[in-house]
């Protein structure tokens, strides 16, 4: 076996959208992979016959991220295998494609096309849709216009990409660029009349819908705004027969994060962000769809719902809740894991997974699951789970376990202070020697309500491979773990970054092969902000590399996507009503104190911590002569290293070792 080289990842199959077959016989799901000459990831439908359990490509297009089925034999894909698409998107002119293909072999072929960006798309019959599109109030519909009217709002678009007019806010979205008064509508689609027929208002930004088991009527969440964009949200029920919406809930101050239909009734998760702020872990509600009434069915419930157990070998997603029978199945991140769950009607809750590592998706028929998932240092593959027991189904990733050394991370608990406890990781470096002494590289994850486990993560196995240790932990503020642990509202940079120091004095305690001296540190988006954080009130480090990060709590309020709702609820205040406690938490008011030579890694399309912030950082170090290097990577946004283009990531990953190579070995 060969040590892990960087870029084995461009060599790794992600897979993501997995979604079994009406009757259950079979199930559908993406493979993507990377294509480094292009710059650019691949993606294809595969299909898994459930019974004999092969599993084969279906598509091959290289462009099919995204499926629905139509009914047991056919699935419904969108691409662009039409020559005059390119010509057509480069005017302006927004539309989706959409191939029909049956499973049992023969050519994809042309289903129909809407004109605009579909987000989600749902089929009720043969001939009618129930999707999501982006819509626009400062743009025509084309739909409608004589040919000359068309040309014309298509040239007003295309004049306008050189300017942007804004007045709202966000006017921009980490992944989505700029999207001043873009909603995502509601419509009904007839095929056969190839007729687009909106259901929500111009004002109206759709979250999700679900159709019911029937499909005559669907549940959808929705916000309305036009100047400023809040977290209140309402559910609302739509009647495709009468073409009839209907706001269900009552309340009006309340953020509703997912709903569907369960029995004769609602059932939704939400909170009304009150006691524990915007990150504040939802409940389970039941809706009754005449009277609006709302019932809490898990009053004690301190849990994380979906997954946020941190992976770098990621690409694509899936279902984290589905109904099925008496039951919405969910995901859940619990301590360290991501597990699968059941409730009912009742309340009542049941692990139904709860294996160690992460169930990343999944779908359900019947008594039958299959989920794509982590298991110990595995990448992501497709698992069945049945009578209790799981088996995988693919070995799209094997090739890693068979040629590869992994480092495996050893678990600790410290207690940074009394009755505090955190998890925590050290990674052993490749072909380990006692005795001998080696540098080392912490890494801080981003949220801060996210976790690190104990599944596959490159850039740390890398540098295991490298010749480092590397240690990690869930400090205070992380998720997995109740709201209370969760919560380090207007305490940034204290108690959290107490625990992260406290756990490192513990690593070099107790792992003596640690040269003490040549100790590195890294994080992104939240770890970077530590990053910048830890450098600016400790010289222990020899070398830091800060990762699309925070340095000024004022700027990230005013430049950024979520900024202007998530500063006042995490640090307290605005700019104008608590200017001093923004300054004091921002990283760039110590910045005259750092001596650690720093790396900074950026992107110009980074809008959740947009490059000012890099930017200030640096300038800041360079000012006052402290060794430090600005890479910012052109194109790319807040999920560069989980995201990112192919040709990004390896240099991202380069730069950060070469960095660390140079001050710790």
């Amino acid at each position: 076996m060969e040590k892990l080289q960087l870029e084995d990842f461009t060599r790794f199959k992600f897979l993501s959208g997995l979604k079994y077959s009406p009757n259950g016989d079979y199930a559908a799901f993406v493979a993507h992979r990377m294509d480094v000459e292009e710059n650019k990831y691949l993606s294809n439908i595969w299909l898994l016959d459930i019974k004999s359990r092969k599993y084969f490509q279906l598509t091959s297009f290289n462009e099919e991220r995204g499926f629905v089925w139509l009914d047991n034999e056919n699935i419904l894909f969108s691409g662009s295998r039409n020559p005059k698409d390119k010509e057509k998107a480069e005017s302006g002119e927004e539309f989706t494609r959409y191939y029909k293909i049956n499973i049992h072999g023969g050519e994809a072929l042309e289903a129909f096309v809407i004109p605009k960006k579909v987000m989600n798309i749902e089929p009720i019959d043969e001939n009618t849709f129930l999707l999501t599109a982006i819509y626009n109030v400062n743009e025509k519909e084309l739909e409608g216009l004589s040919e000359e009217e068309k040309q014309k709002e298509l040239k007003k678009r295309k004049e306008e990409k050189d300017y942007k007019v804004l007045d709202e806010i966000p006017y921009w979205v980490n992944g989505a660029g700029f999207i001043n008064k873009n909603r995502e509508r509601l419509y009904l689609y007839r095929a056969n009349e190839n007729k687009l027929q909106p259901i929500t208002d111009e004002y109206t930004d759709v979250s999700l819908f679900k159709l019911n088991s029937d499909k005559s009527k669907a549940v959808f969440i929705g916000r309305t705004y036009k100047d400023k964009m809040n977290l209140v949200s309402n559910v609302y029920i739509y009647d495709v027969a009468s073409n009839e919406v209907k706001k269900i809930n009552r309340d009006e101050d309340f953020s509703y994060r997912y709903a569907d239909f369960l029995g004769d009734k609602i059932i939704c998760t939400g909170t009304d962000m009150k006691k524990y702020g915007i990150n504040e872990n939802s409940k389970f509600y039941l809706l009754d769809i005449d009277s609006g009434e709302k019932k809490c069915i898990t009053p004690d419930l301190d849990m994380s719902l979906g997954n946020s157990v941190g992976s770098d070998s990621r690409y694509g997603s899936g279902y984290s809740f589905k109904v099925e029978g008496d039951y919405l199945y969910f995901i859940s991140t619990e301590r360290y894991n991501a597990y699968l769950n059941r409730i009912d009607v009742n309340g009542k809750i049941e692990k139904v997974i709860a294996s160690d590592g992460s169930v990343d998706m999944f779908d359900v028929k019947g008594e039958n699951i299959l989920f794509i998932g982590f298991r110990g240092l595995k990448l992501l593959e497709l698992y069945e789970y049945k009578n209790g027991e799981e088996k995988q189904l693919t070995d799209f990733n094997e090739w890693v376990q068979k040629e590869r050394k992994l480092s495996k991370p050893e678990r600790v608990e410290v207690e940074t202070r009394a009755g505090h406890v955190i998890d925590g990781w050290i990674m052993r470096p490749i072909d380990y020697e006692e005795g001998k002494k080696y540098p080392a590289i912490l890494d801080i994850h981003g949220g801060p309500k996210t976790v690190y486990g104990e599944i596959y993560f490159h850039e740390m196995q890398y540098w295991a491979a490298e010749g480092y240790f590397v240690f990690f932990c869930n400090p205070k503020g992380s998720d997995g773990r109740g709201n209370e642990f969760a919560d380090i509202r207007g305490k940034y940079g204290t108690i959290d970054y107490e625990d992260i120091m406290k756990f490192t004095d513990y690593v070099l305690e107790n792992y003596k092969d640690i040269d003490p001296s040549r100790v590195g540190v890294t994080g992104g988006s939240y770890g970077g902000f530590m990053t910048n954080w830890i450098i600016s009130h400790t010289d222990r480090f020899k070398a830091a590399v800060s990762q699309r990060s925070i340095s000024n709590w004022t700027t990230e309020f005013g430049t950024t996507d979520i900024g202007y709702y998530f500063v006042p609820d995490q640090i307290g205040g605005t700019p104008w009503d608590n200017f001093e406690k923004h300054w004091e938490h921002s990283p760039l008011k110590y910045a005259d104190r750092v001596k650690t030579p720093t790396l900074f890694l950026h992107s110009d399309e980074d809008y959740r911590c947009w490059m000012a912030e890099a930017l200030q950082m640096f300038s800041a170090l360079k000012y006052f002569g402290v060794e430090s290097k600005l890479v910012l990577f052109h194109g790319e946004n807040h999920e560069l290293s989980r995201s990112g283009k192919p040709k990004h990531r390896i240099r991202r990953l380069k730069e950060i070792t070469e960095w660390f190579n140079k001050y710790l070995k």
